[in-house]
């Protein structure tokens, strides 16, 4: 399949994207492309294609600086997010509400420490990111496994096991996956209201 370059406009400025560039990841460190000769990585989310130019370009000038000490979420990160917010949902956070992260599974352990304690369980819908389970395990909590229901080919929400799973008394936390990962299924507004407790 070939991709073709798309035209990209960010800030007033038109930017030619060429998708069908190959670049060649192996020995780069690269954890997707750490593997044997002739075998295809499909088993992470890790984009092949070169940084959009805003990002390289704004990159390159923080290496021209020449140093990297340690360093503050500054306002403008804030104004960022809540601008993003604002123009995708029409919705604007407020600066007090929100913390940075560098990923998403660090989020995910901290909220496991904050929101249970040591033995407690966690609700995870089965299959999912292998890294949520990770996330529950290596900080002494139990997974509370309350697997998908899956007929011809479509997964979807059990909700009579998920109302079982979530009245079990060691059950003080659920991690929704939603887009979720690996299924691919975007829970819809309904599904979301009907599995709140």
């Amino acid at each position: 399949m070939l991709l073709c370059p798309v035209i990209m406009a960010q800030r007033g400025k038109i930017m030619n994207i060429d998708f069908d560039k190959l670049i060649d990841r192996r020995g780069t460190s690269s954890l997707k492309w750490n593997v044997a000769d002739g075998e295809l990585p499909m088993w992470v989310a890790d984009m092949d294609f070169a940084a959009a130019p805003p990002i390289y370009e704004a990159m390159k000038k923080r290496l021209g600086h020449g140093v990297f000490g340690y360093a503050v979420v500054n306002d403008e990160w804030y104004s960022a997010v809540q601008s993003w917010w604002s123009r995708r949902h029409g919705f604007a956070p407020k600066k007090e509400w929100m913390l940075f992260s560098e990923g998403v599974v660090p989020a995910i352990s901290s909220f496991v420490r904050a929101f249970t304690a040591p033995g407690e369980s966690v609700l995870l819908q089965t299959p999912v990111y292998n890294c949520f389970i990770s996330c529950v395990v290596d900080n002494g909590r139990k997974v509370a496994d309350c697997p998908l229901a899956y007929e011809n080919g479509v997964y979807s929400v059990d909700f009579a096991a998920l109302e079982e799973c979530l009245a079990r008394e060691d059950v003080k936390l659920m991690i929704v996956c939603n887009p979720h990962n690996p299924t691919g299924n975007i829970w819809d507004r309904q599904t979301l209201a009907t599995a709140s407790p």
